[in-house]
């Protein structure tokens, strides 16, 4: 290790490179180690847990001074992109041995959260974007890219579905211009943003940017329109941008962009994906257990199994393109053995998509090379299995234009041996037979071990020292070595080279010629090797647009393979899927519960809304699994729109556009908000989103507040997205009073989940019937619960004080028009509660429920001496104080005695 001062030609060096790169911590290569100096010394010294150190070569100030070894670099790399910094790795790109001065340096790639290569940096099962967004004044504009792949996709969408996209790209990292704000995009908090200047997502120089970098005339065979879509293109260009400093050697694997607009695929928000878990569970695990992705997820191949993720975050809504998909998963679910043998072949295929990005970004070592190669050379054993099928939908075209890449995987396996190594230099790379001068040196340094034997035998045959041995290190080279115990023996021709405890090593002029000899040679074919494997790499690269085309096909046929297996092997029915407005699901099951338990013990459940029935009011016990319910509803949608079987007897599924669910408690302390507040915000963004085509999956709204409020607000709720939305709605709640929304609306249902009542125990038969349910049972499932019996016992004698006093308030509802107000507000509805005021207190050793005077007025009447006369005097007397009248209020008892 090495470090120079602060007034140094080197350090002159460093700076000047250090200035272009003021935002990322500078990897500078001298020799066998990368160095760190300044600022960037001390921040890697906390991150990394290195020692600092410093060093000054007479300068005035001593220079911090961090450095770690060049071999260990990508697990340092790593740990720091993992805490969120960038690293620039700066090369010596001349050989130091001709260098005349100073090496030259340069910075070769910058590493960040959201750009890179290397296996230890992603995910093979997920994407790594980094994105760009321009927030215009009708539309948002979001580019991302997957540097690791060359995936570039754009977006156009509204500010409303900014956070679903979000959501569903996941991006790592996120570029924005200096000064903007993300205000009201609730993942900001959670993103790496990377500031950029304003002028870098200017839509008229991100065009040309992008026309120049893609070689088109113009950005219309993108089909890219220079107006409706100029935010998404002024983020791409700042993107493009971006990438290109990242990546000093360039992007040539970069694809083609693809723009994505409003309509095609089912925006899902942030609160559906995590309440329906759909590839994150809610227990917070690292591994998929637990949700969708999960049960889904039989792929063989890394590639496959993004592009499964890709498919479950993003539904389709478009009747024809979910069909193909059906019709490519139905062909496989028909044909057990080609979909078997297909599962095999897919087996063996390593991720293509990211091998061929590295090999076009000249990254790509001898080992991925030689992976890439046999990947390919799997493929035509893919392609016999295919063209067993009798495909349909996506499969067909896929079979027709298959392409093996058989040139590809030829060349490739032709060029490198069976297993190479990771880098040049630590052991052969190129096969036999590929270089006439490669195979020639190889047999003077193969003959070099020969000729070592013979010399160590023929010295100690001519000292006698029967311990001599040759050795050989790269510090010093060929050396004899001889033990102290036989100094007198050592011949004069014997020149000493290194002293070690108890023995000498020396040099002969023999040994010498033979050693110029046999390194010549194997530094001849490293060098050798080197250009051979990057001649093949450069050749490789150059047909990365046919590789990218080669790995989609490849991910998009193990992705229809995983849905096949998956709805074999489960039990799934092919769904009808249609532009109607209906859903009918028969004996639904949830997807991931039944996988939990034994398959006979999951109870399926019927559930049909229809414009004449589109609005369900759910109620039950606790437990009885209403929410799961409501999740599998939501499920079963989903998996229809993405092409896949799902778990029924039959469904039909009228296309949604949206899809909500507002399903548990959560809460944002970081903002300041409460369990009710996210609550009611997230219902907020339903009712002012949800369209006619929409479904929309509610679990009781209202329940983090005041009774009344509670009632009030799920009441509203229910009636605006009855009335004024019309979208397919389930609404769970324990308010009982809104099954009474059935009498005034004739598109309102009521269903119960079952329970069996034995004595006081209960026994949940998650049985969905029509109707309401009267009880919630909540004292029963404390009991399971295990509260302890003395709480159980006094919670069923405080029910049954409060459930003794009840008085019937008025509570009107809604609607649009004055005279539809004034009907409703005649409509009682009839409530359990002790005040229409107040919410009950219990204060004390028994229920403290405010004095009734009505009550106690006929409590200190003695019934014995009332006459007639008086009983209709007292009665008309508290009928003129329930009507108000100031004359009629009643005060302590004048009975006469």
């Amino acid at each position: 290790m090495s470090g120079g001062g602060s007034g140094t030609p080197l350090m002159a060096q460093y700076r000047e490179i250090k200035a272009r790169h003021t935002n990322a911590i500078l990897f500078f290569r001298m020799g066998d180690f990368y160095e760190m100096f300044y600022e960037d010394a001390e921040v890697a010294a906390r991150a990394l847990d290195l020692t600092l150190t410093s060093r000054n070569n007479g300068a005035a100030a001593e220079v911090p001074l961090a450095g770690i070894p060049v071999k260990a670099a990508a697990d340092y790399i790593r740990r720091l992109v993992q805490q969120g910094y960038r690293v620039a790795i700066c090369e010596q790109i001349e050989d130091p041995k001709v260098a005349k001065g100073i090496v030259k340096r340069a910075v070769v790639e910058t590493i960040t959260p959201g750009a890179a290569f290397s296996d230890d940096l992603l995910d093979a099962s997920r994407n790594t974007f980094v994105a760009a967004i321009v927030l215009g004044s009708d539309a948002v504009g979001f580019a991302a890219a997957d540097l690791s792949t060359g995936e570039f996709r754009l977006v156009r969408c509204t500010r409303e579905d900014l956070d679903a996209v979000l959501a569903r790209l996941a991006p790592r990292e996120l570029l924005v211009a200096t000064g903007a704000t993300l205000d009201g995009v609730t993942r900001a908090d959670d993103l790496l943003m990377t500031p950029r200047e304003g002028w870098e997502f200017d839509p008229a120089l991100a065009s040309d940017a992008l026309v120049q970098h893609f070689g088109v005339a113009s950005l219309e065979g993108f089909g890219l329109d220079g107006t409706h879509d100029a935010p998404a293109i002024g983020a791409a260009g700042a993107l493009l941008r971006y990438l290109k400093e990242l990546q000093p050697g360039g992007v040539p694997h970069l694809m083609r962009p693809t723009i994505e607009r409003p309509g095609g695929v089912m925006p899902l928000d942030e609160m559906t994906r995590r309440n329906l878990e759909l590839v994150d569970s809610l227990r917070a695990t690292d591994d998929t257990s637990g949700t969708l992705l999960g049960v889904l997820d039989r792929t063989q191949t890394p590639m496959g199994a993004r592009l499964l993720r890709q498919w479950i975050l993003a539904p389709l809504t478009e009747v024809a393109a979910i069909t193909a998909r059906l019709d490519a998963v139905q062909s496989l679910v028909d044909d057990a053995l080609a979909r078997e043998a297909l599962r095999i072949a897919l087996d063996g295929v390593r991720d293509i998509e990211r091998l061929a990005g590295r090999t076009a970004a000249l990254r790509a070592t001898p080992r991925d090379l030689r992976a890439l190669g046999d990947s390919l050379a799997r493929l035509p054993e893919v392609h016999h299995a295919l063209s067993r099928l009798a495909a349909r939908g996506t499969l067909a075209a896929m079979v027709e234009s298959w392409d093996d890449a058989a040139s590809i995987a030829a060349e490739i396996q032709r060029t490198l041996i069976e297993r190479p190594p990771l880098s040049y230099g630590d052991g052969e790379t190129v096969a036999i037979g590929i270089d006439a001068t490669l195979d020639a040196l190889r047999a003077i340094a193969a003959g070099g071990k020969d000729a070592i034997a013979a010399l160590q035998a023929a010295e100690r045959e001519r000292t006698g020292i029967a311990s001599l041995k040759v050795g050989y290190n790269r510090v010093f080279g060929y050396f004899i070595e001889v033990t102290n115990a036989h100094k007198a023996a050592i011949p004069e021709d014997y020149q000493r080279r290194q002293t070690l405890t108890g023995a000498e090593r020396y040099i002969t002029p023999a040994l010498k010629e033979f050693e110029e000899k046999v390194l010549h040679a194997t530094e001849r074919m490293e060098v050798l090797e080197r250009e051979i494997v990057e001649s093949l790499r450069a050749r490789v690269g150059s047909e990365i647009a046919r590789l990218q085309l080669v790995a989609r096909r490849c991910a998009e046929l193990d992705v229809l393979t995983s849905l096949a297996e998956v709805a074999a092997r489960e039990g799934y029915v092919r769904p009808v899927v249609d532009d109607g407005a209906a859903l009918e699901i028969v004996r639904g099951r949830h997807p991931v519960v039944e996988r939990m338990m034994p398959r006979d013990r999951f109870v399926p459940n019927d559930v049909t809304l229809t414009p004449e029935a589109r609005l369900i009011i759910l109620t039950g016990p606790n437990m009885a699994g209403k929410s799961t319910i409501l999740r599998q509803i939501g499920l079963i949608v989903l998996m229809a729109q993405m092409g896949s079987y799902v778990p029924a007897a039959s469904a039909r599924i009228g296309v949604a556009d949206r899809v909500f669910t507002r399903v548990g408690a959560s809460d944002n302390l970081v903002r300041g908000q409460s369990t009710f507040m996210v609550e009611m915000a997230e219902t907020s963004a339903i009712l002012h989103t949800a369209t006619a085509r929409s479904l929309v999956l509610l679990d009781e709204i209202g329940r983090g507040t005041a009774t009344w409020d509670g009632l009030s607000i799920a009441w509203a709720v229910s009636e605006h997205l009855h009335e004024r939305v019309g979208c397919k709605t389930v609404f769970a709640t324990h308010y009982h009073e809104l099954t009474q929304l059935a009498d005034e609306f004739d598109s309102v249902r009521n269903y119960n989940v079952a329970v069996q009542e034995a004595g006081d125990r209960i026994v949940f038969l998650h049985r969905l019937m029509e109707g309401g349910a009267d009880r919630s049972y909540g004292i029963e499932v404390g009991r399971l619960a295990g509260l302890p019996d003395p709480v159980i016992a006094r919670a069923r004698a405080l029910l049954r004080v409060l459930e003794g006093e009840q008085i019937v308030p008025a509570l009107g509802s809604v609607s649009n028009s004055d005279s539809k107000t004034e009907k409703s507000e005649q409509h009682k509805i009839i409530t359990k509660t002790a005040s229409s005021q107040s919410q009950l207190g219990l204060f004390g050793s028994v229920p403290q429920l405010a004095p009734n005077p009505v009550v106690e007025r006929l409590a200190a009447i003695d019934i014995n001496a009332l006459t007639p006369l008086q009983a209709l005097a007292l009665i008309a007397e508290l009928a003129s104080a329930a009507r108000g009248d100031d004359a009629g209020e009643v005060g302590p008892s004048t009975q006469p005695k």
